[in-house]
Order: structure tokens, then sequence, then C-alpha cells
């Protein structure tokens, strides 16, 4: 419970799926890591009153219209603060659901964040964990992991009617390397996956790249392929079977000590992505020019940005200059 005067900061971090994704949302499997270069935090005070203080991407003051058509295209035409208050929502029905007495305490909350904006680092459930993880701490409710992960999800889903999958919102509630099963018969039965914490350090090398210019939002991603699964078209559902076979490879690889299993198996996981779903030719040329100093190339999540693996500090630096022309940051992930 939060004391009088007191200032909550709570972070989440930037999430890369590994591999297995997207079937995540499809009943698969996956890995996904957490990092530290990206964050987001949300911040609570004691106040008379319920305020959410508005971050730069939800301004409605421009210098001119140039500002205002750079603006969205950076940050999109919707701001943070539709995921506070769907946020909100969902908390206080838990806590009615829960008999949880939140009433009487109002509080100021702002939100900050670093995330790349739609480029599959899963800014947007990273701003909802952060807030979720300040309203905790504010009203001193507990919630387990897992089924803070499902509520987060729902704050998506079913407040804000965006598409998305449970892989980035356990792997935020859970932080650091993890392996996710969502085997329908578990998930219909208990409501949540089989979620296995794993050592960072069984990782080989990865680099992580992004392009901020290839923002595009997860919800238009990810919509035909969900029609094409639910019409029961066999070459999509193969290839969420196919995910999750490679996720679990993936996993067998890393506690083998086989590092230099994973890059393939990585490039595998993104060519069978490449043959059923249409990629923008800036994504795929992302893709294309880091295996062509050797490194291996996926999705982080829905496009604009790649995790891959890499030989020696040689390959990373031609990797490096190899993405730079094409308007690519190339960094070397801090996992947490």
């Amino acid at each position: 419970m939060c004391m009088e005067n007191e200032i909550i900061r709570s972070r989440a971090y930037a999430r890369a799926g590994l591999v297995g994704n997207p079937s995540d949302g499809y009943f698969g499997k996956t890995i996904s890591f957490t990092f530290s270069d990206f964050y987001a935090e949300a911040v609570v005070y004691e106040s008379p009153y319920i305020e959410l203080l508005p971050n730069r991407r939800d301004r409605t003051l421009y210098k001119n219209l140039a500002a205002l058509d750079a603006s969205i295209s950076e940050c999109g035409y919707y701001g943070g603060i539709r995921l506070l208050q769907a946020a909100l929502r969902r908390f206080h029905g838990y806590c009615i659901k829960n008999g949880i007495d939140i009433e009487g305490k109002g509080f100021s909350m702002r939100y900050f964040s670093s995330i790349p904006h739609h480029v599959g680092m899963a800014g947007s459930s990273a701003i909802i964990t952060a807030c979720f993880r300040s309203l905790m701490a504010f009203y001193g409710v507990e919630i387990e992991r897992p089924e803070l992960a499902n509520i987060i999800l729902s704050v998506e889903k079913d407040e804000l009617g965006i598409g998305a999958g449970l892989q980035d919102r356990v792997a935020q509630v859970y932080q650091g390397l993890i392996y996710m099963d969502f085997d329908k018969a578990t998930m219909e039965t208990t409501g949540r996956g089989t979620y296995e914490p794993m050592d960072p350090s069984l990782l080989p090398q990865l680099y992580v790249a992004y392009k901020r210019s290839m923002s595009e939002g997860s919800e238009i991603f990810h919509n035909d392929i969900r029609a094409r699964f639910q019409m029961g078209e066999t070459k999509v559902v193969e290839a969420m079977r196919v995910w999750a076979d490679l996720a679990e490879q993936v996993k067998a690889a890393l506690l083998q000590g086989r590092k230099q299993d994973v890059g393939p198996l990585l490039d595998a996981n993104f060519d069978l992505r490449r043959s059923i779903y249409r990629i923008h030719p800036d994504n795929i040329a992302m893709v294309d020019t880091a295996r062509s100093v050797g490194a291996s190339a996926k999705f982080t999540g829905s496009g604009g940005a790649i995790v891959g693996t890499y030989e020696d500090d040689a390959m990373y630096e031609a990797l490096v200059r190899a993405l730079n022309p094409l308007g690519v940051d190339v960094f070397k992930p801090h996992l947490i």
C-alpha cells in the first residue's frame, strides 16, 4: 500500500519474440525475452481525483501541419491515455470481483515509453503492464503472474479490440527469457498456458535491429491470418504447428548447449512466415540484408524489428554497416 506523498514508479521492458511467434495466439509455443534497452514506466502518486496526465504521444497541439503529420507517422492516431484508461477499468473490475476495496483514494498517473512505436517490441502491453504494477503497489493488491498476464491481454483484446496473443504479456510479467506452451487443452481447462523461465546465459549472441519508419499496429498485421486460421485453412493451421515445433527445437538446443543450432531455426521461423503472410518489402530487405553477412534474422513481433544470432564481433560490425544505410538501428540487447 502506498504511503502518503509516496511516488511509485514501475517499469515494464521491451520484448523480443525469439521463436515460435505468432503461434502464441493459436495454441502454439514460443520463446521470448525482455531487455532493458527500452522500457515503459508508469508513475503514480496520491491526489484528490483520478487524473491521467498525457504523454507527448497524446499531444493535441502542433506547430504546423507538418509537425502533426510527423507525430502521426511516428505515434499513430491513438495515444497512450486509452491504454491507461482501459487498464484502470480492468483493474477496477478485478478488485470488485475479488472484494478488494480501493475506493476513496485518488491518484495522478503519468507514463513514459522509450519503446519504438509499433515495431514489434510490445510497446503497448509494456505501458499496460507498467500501469498495473504501479496500481498494484499503490493499492497493495497482489495478482498472480499468470492471471495478471491474462488481464493485461484482456485490456487490449476486450477493452480496445486490438488483436493480440498472450506471449508479450507473459514475457513482460515474468521478465527474462521464458518458454511458453499455450496447449489448447491446458488453456481451455485452466485459462493459462505453461510458462517456464530459462537461464539467459544459455542463449547465443543476439542482436536486435529496428526501423522506426516501418511502424504498423499488430491489429493490422494479424487480422487476415486469424480469419484464415478460424476457417481452417490447411496452410495456416499447419504453419502454427510448425512454429510451435520450432520453439521446442530451440528450447532443446539451448538446454543441450547447442547454441550454433539456434540461428537456422530462427531463419526457418521467418521463412515460413514469408510463405503465408503479406510482408512489406522493406521488412524483407531488412531480414535479407542481415542474412547477407551471415547473421540469422526473424521478426521480433509483427514487423519493423528483427532479432537474430551472429558469430562474433566482426560479423556484428558487418551487420551494423549493412543495416545502417537502410535506416535500421542495431544493438545488442541487455536481457532483464
